[in-house]
């Protein structure tokens, strides 16, 4: 997998860390690293995934080195690679966190937009600053921002090349939510393992249907609703929480994920 991106897990939680200073860049090295542990996730699925990063930056974008000489076919050869890993992120029948506790630009901001939830601490900034290579975002950031917090603001972070703080795209529905910089990585750690130790399937449902409405609108998300949701009465979690709620109350079920 590489020194410069490592794969643990805690418990029901799959932790992947980016650590290759002093900036992180997203190199080659980095690159194939992340699309191993992608991979990896992928063949042996957790209940859930915390992406983070050591260091004094999440990221300080892609490696420009890998940007000289690149031909048009190599670039988009690139670029398509890089999507299917952004697709592979979003399919993860889990949930799926990411934590910016500092700067974040480009690749590792649009890697973000593709995990369900972002957390930031309070004083991170994130930026897609491609415009200073003559480039617009290849990873699908773009797209997910216009998704997130609607074209316009879409066009202004990705034409201005500007850093945004936390509390602005959280206001802009990009950010989740902000939390304190003291306990930032132990309260991101402890928020993957709450929606990890819950109810596995139904929030692969969750995110099937979120999809659907997303990509047809929300009658096709209601024709995919009976079949999603119905599903889920043949699970264990399910019928024991059910259980659980009809003889002790809400809130004493736990999940297996089965």
């Amino acid at each position: 997998m590489g020194e410069s991106v490592s794969l643990e897990r805690e418990g029901a939680v799959a932790v992947l860390t980016f650590d290759a200073p002093p900036l992180n860049l997203f190199d080659a090295a980095m690159i194939a690293a992340l699309q191993a542990a992608v991979a990896d996730v992928a063949a042996d699925p957790p209940r859930g995934l915390l992406v983070r990063a050591e260091g004094r930056v999440v990221s300080g974008g892609v490696d420009v080195h890998l940007f000289d000489g690149l031909t048009p076919r190599a670039a988009a050869e690139l670029w398509t690679e890089l999507l299917a890993m952004i697709h592979t992120v979003e399919e993860l029948p889990f949930p799926t966190v990411f934590a910016a506790h500092a700067l974040c630009l480009t690749a590792a901001f649009e890697l973000s937009l593709a995990c369900d939830l972002l957390l930031a601490a309070q004083s991170a900034r994130f930026g897609l600053v491609e415009t200073v290579v003559g480039l617009t975002p290849a990873m699908g950031g773009t797209q997910r921002l216009a998704e997130r917090a609607g074209p316009a603001r879409a066009r202004e972070l990705v034409m201005t090349g500007a850093l945004y703080d936390a509390a602005t795209l959280e206001r802009w529905n990009v950010v989740n939510r902000v939390l304190a910089d003291d306990g930032f990585d132990e309260a991101a750690r402890s928020f993957a393992r709450q929606l990890a130790e819950g109810p596995t399937r139904a929030h692969a449902a969750t995110k099937a249907i979120v999809r659907a409405q997303v990509e047809g609108g929300v009658r096709e998300a209601d024709a995919r609703v009976p079949e999603l949701a119905g599903g889920l009465f043949a699970t264990e979690d399910l019928k024991g929480a059910v259980r659980s709620f009809l003889e002790h109350g809400p809130g004493h079920a736990t999940y297996e994920g089965r």
